[in-house]
C-alpha cells in the first residue's frame, strides 16, 4: 500500500484517509526549491505516522519548515504541538483562528468530539485580512479568506507543473454556531474558491478533484445542496 499519494509533481496527500488515522482530515505536502509545507496536521494520534509516511517515501522531513493551519479544528491541528516540535517549523494560521489554535478554546477545536487532548500552539505567522502571498523561502504560496466553516479559515492556492493547486480544505462543512458557522458567509467564501478556477481540488476530507470541470462540478455540489 502506498503511504503517500502523488497529487501532482512536488504535491503529496501523506495523511488522511488509508494513509493514517480516519480520524485527521486530508494531510497534504508541497515541495518548494528549498523547502516544504504541511497543509494541516491530523488529530494528534497519529502525527509519527505522518512522518513515516514522508520519510518512507524518500521525502527528507528536514526540509518542512512550514506548517499552514487552515483553521482550528481538531482534525487538522491535533497534530501541531508534536510536528512543530519534531520539525521545528513554523505555524501560519489566520488571525480569527487563534482561540483556537493558541488558547484551545475547547468549543472551537472540538477537541471532544474525537477524545484527544488538544496542547496549544503559538503561531508563528498571523494572517490578517482577506487575502495574500507568502514566499516561504522561494515556495510561493497564495491565501484567501473562506470564513462560513468556521471564523478564520482560509484556503491555500500553489502553482505546480502550470498547474493551480487549490487546498479547499473543508468546503463539504458541516456547519455548527458553536465554532462561528455563518452560512451566508460560506456561501461568499465558495464563490471566492470557484473565481480562483483551480486546475487540482485537495479537499479536506473527500479527496483530490481534477481537472478544472470537476473543481467546480465539487463546489457546486455543495452549493446546491446548501443554497
Amino acid at each position: 500500500m502506498k503511504k503517500i499519494i502523488e497529487v501532482c509533481p512536488h504535491v503529496y496527500q501523506v495523511g488522511g484517509g488509508h494513509l493514517s488515522s480516519p480520524d485527521d482530515c486530508l494531510v497534504y505536502l508541497v515541495e518548494g526549491p528549498s523547502c516544504s509545507a504541511l497543509i494541516d496536521t491530523g488529530a494528534g494520534k497519529s502525527a509519527a505516522r505522518i512522518l513515516n509516511n514522508i520519510n518512507s517515501s524518500g521525502i527528507d522531513q528536514v526540509n518542512i519548515k512550514y506548517i499552514v493551519a487552515t483553521h482550528g479544528h481538531i482534525d487538522h491541528i491535533g497534530g501541531l504541538h508534536e510536528l512543530k516540535q519534531t520539525l521545528q517549523a513554523k505555524v501560519i494560521a489566520h488571525q480569527l483562528e487563534l482561540p483556537a489554535i493558541e488558547e484551545g478554546l475547547p468549543q472551537l477545536t472540538a477537541a471532544s468530539w474525537y477524545g484527544v487532548t488538544y496542547h496549544p500552539v503559538e503561531v508563528d505567522t498571523v494572517l490578517k485580512g482577506d487575502t495574500g502571498h507568502l514566499d516561504l523561502d522561494g515556495l510561493q504560496l497564495d491565501w484567501v479568506h473562506i470564513p462560513g466553516h468556521t471564523k478564520g479559515g482560509i484556503a491555500v492556492t500553489v502553482i505546480m507543473d502550470s498547474q493551480k493547486v487549490l487546498f479547499g480544505q473543508d468546503i463539504h462543512g458541516p456547519f455548527n454556531q458553536a465554532w462561528g458557522s455563518d452560512l451566508k458567509q460560506w456561501r461568499n467564501s465558495m464563490h471566492k474558491l470557484l473565481k480562483l478556477e483551480a486546475d487540482i481540488l485537495c479537499e479536506g476530507h473527500f479527496g483530490i478533484y481534477s481537472p478544472a470541470p470537476e473543481v467546480r462540478r465539487y463546489i457546486e455540489s455543495y452549493l446546491q445542496q446548501y443554497r
